[in-house]
């Protein structure tokens, strides 16, 4: 079960299980029933600079991402109202071979809870908190998540399930939790921490060195 207090900050970083080169850290303040994070991502052709807010009950308002590679750079501010709706604003310099950045099909994702950023732990926090899966067995969820590309920052919508595999064990530090992907239909068993960050996401990134601030 989580032991969050308000504005208690967290600093979090992994290495990427597909990419050992991938390096990614966050500082997350998470309160009472919300959640605000800073993060950075290092990758072999750009780097990536994001700012993320959520409201309460973990429901994002804004995601801020800017991405730099070679000889170009995008930018992304996308913003989720009290209705529902989705809306993007873009920012692109340089030549980059890449779909353009945006909300692809803003219909398609009215009404999503979440941002899903590519490569990043921090965005699984969100629905597993307010799911309750740290103390949750046996419970699935099926969620729409506004999906965020990288490195082209397009936005599309993304079909999840969530579901406890097994809840917060203070023994063990740590919960199991089952991520399905429906666009893809990539299963993966999340191990992670009293506070619903992730220790170990197979395939993508496991955490190294972490410490609390």
């Amino acid at each position: 079960m989580s032991t969050n207090t308000a504005g208690r900050t967290r600093f979090v970083a992994w290495r990427g299980d597909d990419d050992p080169d991938r390096l990614e850290a966050a500082t997350i303040t998470l309160g009472v029933d919300r959640l605000s994070a800073l993060g950075t991502s290092r990758a072999a052709d750009y780097t990536t600079s994001w700012a993320l807010e959520t409201g309460s009950g973990w429901v994002t308002q804004f995601l801020e991402i800017g991405v730099t590679g070679h000889a170009w750079w995008r930018h992304l501010t996308l913003t989720r109202d009290p209705g529902g709706s989705w809306t993007s604003e873009v920012e692109t310099g340089g030549d980059a071979d890449l779909p353009d950045p945006g909300i692809v099909d803003a219909a398609s994702i009215e009404g999503a809870l979440d941002c899903d950023l590519a490569l990043c732990p921090v965005t699984n926090t969100m629905p597993i908190l307010r799911l309750g899966l740290l103390d949750a067995a046996d419970s699935e969820t099926e969620l729409v998540m506004a999906w965020v590309d990288l490195p082209s920052l397009r936005v599309i919508r993304s079909d999840q399930v969530y579901g406890a595999v097994r809840r917060f064990d203070a023994e063990e530090a740590n919960a199991v939790v089952r991520y399905h992907s429906a666009n893809r239909s990539f299963v993966a068993d999340l191990t992670v921490d009293e506070d619903g960050i992730v220790i170990d996401y197979p395939q993508l990134a496991r955490r190294i060195a972490p410490s609390d601030s």
